[in-house]
């Protein structure tokens, strides 16, 4: 819940990526961002606190909201008001104080914080909704959300209708205070696949609704802190578990170091569990008295959370490059952001059509995550800049029969087609990546896309070095003598290598000698793609180019 989210949105500035740097802005278009900021933020809030209803993800608007603070610091605003902050409506007072939890960036931290205390625990740190149950004389006779740490609303009519709540206890528990999580039931959740889903703020808008109370039946409870309960942890688990609170006595386990601790967040990270977590929380088994207790003061327990599946990061460029098949890739450049340990500082948009549909510009901030093998992706734009300049893209001239020589608009196609040539499954030039090609090309000016093949090993040493230059002018000499197809698709070649395999042509003749009746007898060869060989084969570069690799006595294109 939204709660002393102050503490927490300190240490997130702290830790935030290169995007909190200040920005170079007038200082009346730092009024206009932080002001709209604000709006936006305040109009979440009214949705969440007011109707229950979360408009963002939770992890979406924290990021914001720790970013709104940041730029009031740097044009020193006033930022003493946390907009996170629930409005302060409720009157019913906590028996005990509701304390926080302070948050740890790292293990390292951990370790820290675990080095002069004994006999520690670790629990999840379950995503829900705080709230306090009060027992007396065995029966619930008040639940109190946690408002502000002091005081909140009371919720007593609407927790009596969870059913995994109990209504009575007995023994220590009869006159009770406890303190827990309120969380939405799930089956099987796997964090690490299915992350948050927004769970805080579901059982959140289920809390707060006047409407369907059968929605409540699936909420329940995990229950973090008994205060003045049983001394020993272990007891204290166990009348929990025996007076129906089984969950908090299933997932605390005893913990002697940080190592032990980072075992029990990896497992529960990756375990099927019945609620959502956003971490993990060490607790000392010792804990003040329960008169002792304030908003912000738990120096016993502290939380180290899960990294973020999706990162908020800002626009800082558009940048533009076309492909080997002359189609014009769109990518944005972001600030730094790190995420499960990688450092992302760029991510693919796309065509320029699909950039168009983001309506992405500089200044902009997006949500980064990652997909498959790790490839950076954009989930969504949660914030457009008041100023927004977008870049003109490049002519859309380009295809994929244009570039194979070099003139100055051939450029990018050109370096790209060069690229594309060396890869390992085509000619397989190791050594030598983007920076590399563009180097020879600015020394030697390339006239085609295999004008390389003549170059010396003096020129490729003195350009790269003894060692390398020597192991690239020997990676030169050696494809002369790949197979034929390996130079077809180095040439471009409009076909799929089954395609190619089953033509069994091997002399560019016989690549020649095919109508398109021929051509239509070959596996995957639809009328479009026919079309399309055709246009190559007559195409007046290649025809120079497969001249040109004739008089090199490349094998397949000598008469």
């Amino acid at each position: 819940m939204r709660l002393w989210k102050c503490i927490g949105l300190i240490l997130l500035v702290w830790h935030l990526p290169a995007w909190a740097v200040c920005p170079v802005w007038s200082p009346v278009r730092a009024s206009e961002e932080i002001s709209r900021l604000q709006q936006q933020i305040t109009q979440w809030n009214d949705s969440y606190w007011k109707q229950g209803i979360s408009v963002v993800d939770d992890s979406v608007y924290d990021q914001l909201n720790a970013q709104l603070i940041q730029w009031q610091r740097c044009f020193g605003e006033n930022s003493s008001t946390d907009l996170s902050a629930p409005p302060i409506s409720g009157t019913a007072s906590h028996p005990v104080p509701h304390t926080g939890v302070r948050k740890l960036a790292d293990k390292q931290e951990v370790r820290q914080w675990m080095r002069n205390r004994c006999d520690l625990w670790v629990q999840p740190k379950v995503d829900g909704v705080a709230v306090t149950l009060v027992y007396r004389d065995g029966k619930l006779v008040r639940a109190i959300s946690r408002g502000n740490g002091l005081t909140g609303e009371d919720w007593t009519s609407k927790v009596r209708q969870i059913p995994s709540i109990p209504r009575t206890t007995k023994g220590l528990l009869a006159n009770s205070t406890l303190q827990g999580e309120i969380f939405l039931q799930r089956s099987g959740h796997i964090q690490q696949k299915s992350g948050g889903m927004n769970a805080r703020a579901k059982a959140a808008g289920i809390m707060m609704r006047q409407d369907n109370p059968e929605s409540l039946r699936s909420l329940a409870i995990f229950i973090w802190a008994w205060p003045d309960g049983p001394a020993v942890m272990r007891e204290r688990l166990q009348q929990l578990a025996d007076a129906g609170f089984g969950l908090t006595q299933q997932y605390t386990q005893a913990v002697k170091n940080a190592d032990e601790v980072e075992h029990a967040r990896t497992n529960w990270w990756n375990s099927a569990l019945p609620f959502v977590t956003d971490g993990v929380v060490v607790r000392a088994e010792s804990e003040p008295e329960a008169r002792h207790w304030l908003p912000g003061q738990g120096d016993w327990l502290a939380a180290w959370k899960y990294p973020p599946v999706a990162r908020v990061s800002e626009v800082t460029g558009i940048q533009f490059s076309v492909g080997k098949s002359g189609k014009i890739a769109v990518v944005a450049l972001l600030a730094p952001v790190t995420l499960d340990d990688k450092r992302v500082q760029r991510v693919n948009i796309g065509s320029v059509r699909r950039w168009n549909e983001w309506d992405i510009a500089p200044g902009d901030h997006i949500l980064v995550s990652l997909a498959g093998q790790g490839i950076p992706r954009i989930d969504d734009v949660v914030w457009r800049s008041t100023q927004r300049t977008k870049p003109t893209p490049p002519d859309n001239r380009f295809n994929s029969l244009t570039c194979f020589y070099a003139t100055p608009e051939c450029q990018e196609q050109f370096v790209a087609r060069l690229v594309g040539l060396g890869a390992k499954d085509v000619l397989g030039l190791e050594g030598i990546g983007e920076a590399g090609w563009r180097e020879l090309h600015r020394v030697y000016r390339l006239e085609h896309i295999f004008s390389w093949l003549t170059l010396t090993q003096a020129q490729l040493q003195s350009t790269f070095g003894i060692n390398r230059g020597g192991k690239l002018w020997h990676q030169f000499n050696q494809s002369r003598h790949l197979p034929f197809t390996r130079w077809v698709v180095a040439m471009g070649v409009p076909l799929t290598q089954a395609t190619l395999n089953t033509s069994r042509d091997s002399a560019w003749r016989q690549l020649r000698g095919r109508d398109e009746k021929g051509w239509q007898q070959l596996p995957s060869m639809g009328a479009r793609r026919v079309r399309l060989v055709v246009q190559w084969l007559e195409n007046r570069e290649i025809i120079a180019l497969s001249n040109w690799l004739a008089a090199q006595r490349i094998t397949g294109f000598m008469p």
